[in-house]
């Protein structure tokens, strides 16, 4: 039986669990043996530059490079940082520290001197791993300009990390609940924050992604997103788990990777709605008749709001379905579409509670009915184990341990949740408060409209302003009064019209595709 519908599985859930692991209580390094003890020779990932790596050349790899790792003195409990693409180099990393038991803190590669300075003197790690140059960019003086005076090793991985004898390995001690990662926030909203996570909260995250999309041996992911992302090292846990091939992506480039994907036969095309966007332009430039994804099966992902249209002109243009969820990196998966769920639900709302994921809503200290509009708190074993800086855990969680996610959503009779908006993101305009989404929603709806978002700026007289800054599609022209009729014909009450409209070439976005909101502020007379 389905564990949130009670429906009788599927053929091709029955199919799954024959070929999938059972990852009940397994750290990661258990997993990754395992895997490779099942399907030694299966593809795990191909990468742009035509590498293959199987899962049994995945462990010993790892292996080898957890020896060279531990003759640096890395072992149970070291504190260690890294940055490096989406490349094989990088699972390998992460593999090689999950079977040393040491704590690994994955780093954004935007990330520069300022905010690793940050992380470093926070974690108090003692090794650093970066790549030479990556994007231009040199990482090794960055790396040691943020961590001068700190004792921290810095490795540089171009890309060759150290290897040694896996038979000097020390025993491997498992440790499901103990923290073995550390996550930074994206920073959207706030400077940072260090969240703690276990094997175990990793992996229940995969058990929700697991029980939406239904990954199999036969499936090929794309990771096009920063594998130091926990959204993509979630993926590692789902490839032992399932045995599906990753196609790792370096750099996305709107020009060459989604047709490099499409010709790799990918069938799971992430990472969210900025990629579905790009995939979905991709796709319309073609000849009529022309498939650029001819094996796509599910476009899934998360990280941002989607346009509500847009499931339905991913079904038009490309013929598979959006299966978007809601997670963030202190839980990271707690809702999903199902991959059986109605047309209806899939464009419109951000799906049911994962599997073992609770979910309140409340407003001013009271539960939420149907459909009414709350703070989004949560409890699962999905949920991170708090904060580096304990400080923060009294604000983050109540007083029943229910963790705050300072989202806004509502959820239907039916159980699907949609997320509404953020604490932080409602606009106050004398007095009353205005959903940014929703003004975002009917935007996208614009013909002229690519990409839109709403800010609230400070304003004298109202408190704050809504402020619209749209990219328009190519040859579109969109005025204010032309705006402002258009809302005013998707009924949008008339205190909720923005005030201003700024036009730009693109939204400043993170690495998962959220706007960078605290950014246009800053641009557009706001604050940070």
């Amino acid at each position: 039986m389905d564990p949130v519908t009670g429906s009788p599985q599927t053929a091709r859930q029955l199919m799954l669990a024959e070929s999938t692991i059972d990852t009940t209580g397994k750290s990661l390094w258990q997993l990754i043996c395992e895997r490779a003890d099942a399907t030694p020779d299966k593809r795990m990932a191909y990468d742009e530059g035509g590498r293959v790596l199987t899962f049994g050349e995945y462990r010993a790899w790892s292996e080898r490079v957890a020896a060279g790792l531990a003759a640096k003195g890395i072992g149970i409990g070291s504190n260690v940082s890294w940055v490096l693409p989406s490349r094989f180099e990088a699972m390998v990393l992460s593999a090689a520290l999950a079977r040393l038991g040491a704590v690994q803190n994955p780093i954004l590669p935007i990330y520069r001197a300022r905010e690793v300075g940050f992380i470093a003197r926070q974690s108090n790690c003692s090794v650093m791993v970066v790549p030479g140059s990556f994007r231009g960019f040199d990482y090794a003086p960055m790396a040691a300009e943020a961590t001068v005076g700190l004792g921290v090793e810095i490795i540089v991985a171009d890309p060759n990390l150290p290897e040694g004898d896996p038979s000097t390995l020390p025993e491997f001690v498992p440790a499901f609940d103990e923290m073995r990662w550390l996550f930074y926030s994206s920073g959207t909203t706030a400077d940072p924050k260090g969240a703690k996570h276990s094997d175990h909260t990793m992996s229940a995250s995969n058990v929700g992604m697991q029980w939406s999309m239904e990954v199999g041996p036969d499936d090929k992911a794309a990771v096009v997103f920063p594998i130091t992302h926990v959204g993509g090292l979630i993926w590692l846990f789902n490839a032992m788990e399932t045995g599906v091939e990753l196609l790792m992506v370096e750099t996305f480039s709107p020009a060459d990777t989604p047709k490099w994907l499409g010709d790799h036969g990918v069938t799971c095309a992430g990472a969210g709605t900025v990629f579905w966007q790009m995939y979905l332009s991709a796709q319309r430039a073609l000849p009529a008749g022309e498939k650029l994804m001819p094996e796509v099966r599910i476009f899934n992902g998360g990280g941002a709001p989607k346009p509500k249209s847009l499931h339905a002109e991913m079904m038009a243009e490309m013929g598979a379905p959006l299966i978007g969820g809601w997670g963030m990196t202190e839980s990271p998966i707690n809702t999903m579409i199902h991959v059986d769920d109605p047309d209806i639900k899939k464009a419109t709302t951000d799906g049911r509670a994962c599997p073992e994921v609770q979910i309140r809503i409340v407003l001013d200290g009271a539960e939420c009915g149907p459909n009414e509009e709350g703070e989004l708190r949560l409890k699962g074993p999905q949920v991170c184990l708090g904060y580096l800086d304990a400080s923060l855990d009294e604000e983050a969680f109540d007083d029943e341990g229910w963790f705050r996610t300072g989202d806004l959503g509502v959820r239907d009779e039916g159980g699907w949740v949609s997320i509404t908006g953020r604490l932080k993101d409602i606009i106050i305009r004398k007095g009353e408060n205005i959903s940014a989404k929703e003004i975002e929603d009917l935007l996208h709806t614009h013909p002229a409209v690519a990409d839109a978002a709403v800010i609230g700026l400070p304003d004298d007289r109202s408190g704050e302003r809504a402020c619209a800054v749209m990219v328009l599609r190519e040859g579109q022209t969109l005025t204010m009064p032309e705006m402002t009729e258009f809302l005013k014909e998707q009924h949008l009450p008339t205190y909720k019209l923005p005030e201003q409209l700024e036009i730009v070439t693109s939204l400043p976005r993170n690495p998962t595709g959220k706007v960078l909101k605290k950014d246009l502020r800053t641009t557009y007379g706001g604050t940070a």
